[in-house]
């Protein structure tokens, strides 16, 4: 329940180009516009159905939205293989209704940002059609990394680096005149060829990308695969045993992976970040898998990324010691760097916090102290759609997996559509008010009526009231300004004070404990009767 002195209210509508550094302390929401609100009735998500659902985030009190990719595509990996990147697909619309959702979206005082995918391109883009038809060491085929083979015929790779997506990373082509070829670099997809960063017209092309959105009115740019794109000279082979570790399924973005996180991508950071200049008020935040501290914050320097996103807290367990740490680990990562951190527990890639903090009742309560958590910390918070309603992941059946790495893994991994299921907005059968179809690109399950938007609004237990409730303090009480210093709290629990005066108390154990001096203004559930703040549960205090 959201105990909390008045009742929440929507945000208000305001210039949202107004403060050159609204970035630093937003809340984003992040759309999978596949997965938001459907307007026409196939099943798919559009622009127009994120348009027709703007109150609902103006109503959350979000500052920014998120665009996942909506760029002309074939659809291997729904949009993020990039045909043209200065066009809508016509699944989602067309420029005219992006142009819509533009202002609109900035008549509500939200902000637009979306995603930018630099380091590879569709198969389909007619740079990568003019590279199969052109010969061996052509200017086309110097857009892409195209290698020879290594044994007595080419028969083999360049090198052994593995996909993101399951298999090798490299794919061999047939030349014009029918005969085995040369092979391809592509750390995803074989359908998403990786492009050749040493090659300044794709620098340029970039530039015409950024300014063509920027001068459309978006407000910034999250930069997919932000440590990938650069190359390391050579393209050595990993490692047997960093190899053997990225099989096992282990994290592979360590250090010794040198398929990504090479020294000329901060080249391309510094680029971009000159484009930004010319629009002031406009951002850009790196998708930066990169475990090492001092590595990271290259990408932080001040002619570089003004925001980094930091996934500590996607891959911490629900315990405080483990949050303590990843607090203190990001805080430790921008200090000194003039750049805020970036707090995210889902996104369109990793299994929803509600599902990983052990699912049903338990994970949703958990899910819900760990918002109040996420948006009590000093610098930036990202939601992902659908975390106001305490979505849990959702496998579909075999037969509806649309993931790559399912086919790539050959059936060995699932992929990321479970937390890709489209958005329940009103009770009843599915597709719940998503789309008029119940055919949707992926199933929904039955039994999520009362998870639905307009179940929840108005209902002060629901998750999107408690969210409405956390952002609107968030946005209005002064005590969430400044840093942070935590306070000593019992076995179990893990508890902080901003510098404007607000405590927030984690209790990440089964029993319930007594809350330190304050009053609290916001709980993620019912005090008990003697005022304690029981288990799995968050308490905001001022």
């Amino acid at each position: 329940m959201g105990n909390e002195v008045s009742d929440p209210t929507a945000r208000p509508e305001g210039d949202p180009t107004g403060n050159p550094d609204w970035w630093r302390d937003a809340v984003f929401y992040q759309i999978y516009p596949r997965s938001f609100a459907d307007s026409n009735g196939d099943g798919v998500g559009d622009l127009d159905g994120i348009r027709s659902r703007l109150d609902h985030l103006a109503g959350l009190g979000v500052d920014a939205i998120w665009l996942s990719p909506f760029f002309t595509s074939p659809m291997a990996d729904h949009g993020y293989d990039v045909a043209d990147p200065r066009d809508v697909d016509p699944v989602f619309g067309d420029l005219a209704a992006f142009d819509r959702l533009v202002t609109d979206a900035h008549a509500h005082g939200i902000r637009v940002t979306i995603d930018l995918v630099p380091n590879h391109s569709s198969d389909e883009h007619v740079w990568f059609q003019q590279a199969l038809r052109a010969a061996p060491g052509s200017p086309e085929r110097d857009r892409y990394v195209f290698r020879d083979g290594r044994g007595a015929n080419g028969e083999l790779p360049p090198n052994n680096w593995p996909s993101a997506f399951g298999g090798p990373a490299w794919h061999r082509v047939t030349e014009p005149d029918g005969t085995p070829g040369q092979w391809y670099l592509h750390l995803f997809d074989p359908k998403q060829p990786d492009l050749n960063w040493e090659n300044p017209e794709i620098w340029a092309d970039l530039e015409t990308t950024l300014r063509f959105w920027l001068d459309r009115g978006v407000d910034g740019f999250r930069i997919d695969v932000a440590h990938g794109m650069a190359k390391p000279a050579g393209l050595p082979d990993l490692a047997e045993d960093v190899l053997a570790e990225i099989e096992a399924g282990a994290n592979p973005h360590t250090s010794r992976d040198v398929r990504w996180d090479a020294e000329g991508v901060h080249d391309i950071h510094r680029f971009i970040r000159k484009v930004l200049a010319d629009y002031p008020g406009t951002m850009a935040v790196g998708e930066v898998w990169v475990t090492d501290t001092e590595r990271l914050r290259k990408y932080l320097r001040p002619d570089e990324l003004p925001l980094a996103f930091d996934f500590r807290m996607v891959q911490s367990r629900w315990r405080a010691d483990e949050l303590r740490d990843t607090i203190t680990a990001a805080l430790a990562t921008v200090e000194g760097t003039g750049s805020p951190t970036t707090w995210v527990l889902s996104n369109h890639d990793v299994v929803r916090h509600v599902t990983r903090y052990g699912g049903g009742l338990v994970g949703a309560r958990r899910g819900r102290a760990a918002a109040l958590l996420q948006l009590a910390l000093p610098g930036v918070a990202y939601l992902y759609q659908g975390d106001e309603l305490s979505l849990p992941s959702i496998e579909p059946p075999d037969e509806a997996l649309t993931d790559p790495t399912w086919e790539r893994s050959g059936h060995t991994r699932r992929g990321r559509d479970n937390c890709r299921i489209p958005l329940p907005w009103e009770p009843g059968e599915p597709a719940y008010g998503f789309s008029t179809t119940t055919g949707t690109w992926l199933p929904m399950p039955a039994g999520w009526s009362p998870l639905a938007v307009t179940s929840q609004q108005g209902n002060p237990e629901s998750t999107v009231e408690l969210y409405r409730a956390a952002l609107r303090l968030r946005r209005e009480h002064g005590g969430f300004t400044g840093g942070l210093s935590f306070v000593d709290a019992p076995h179990g629990c893990l508890a902080f004070r901003r510098e404007g005066g607000l405590t927030c108390f984690v209790n990440t154990g089964n029993s319930p404990v007594a809350l330190p001096s304050g009053s609290p203004i916001l709980t993620s559930v019912p005090l008990t009767a003697d005022g304690q703040l029981p288990g799995d549960a968050t308490a905001w205090l001022a």
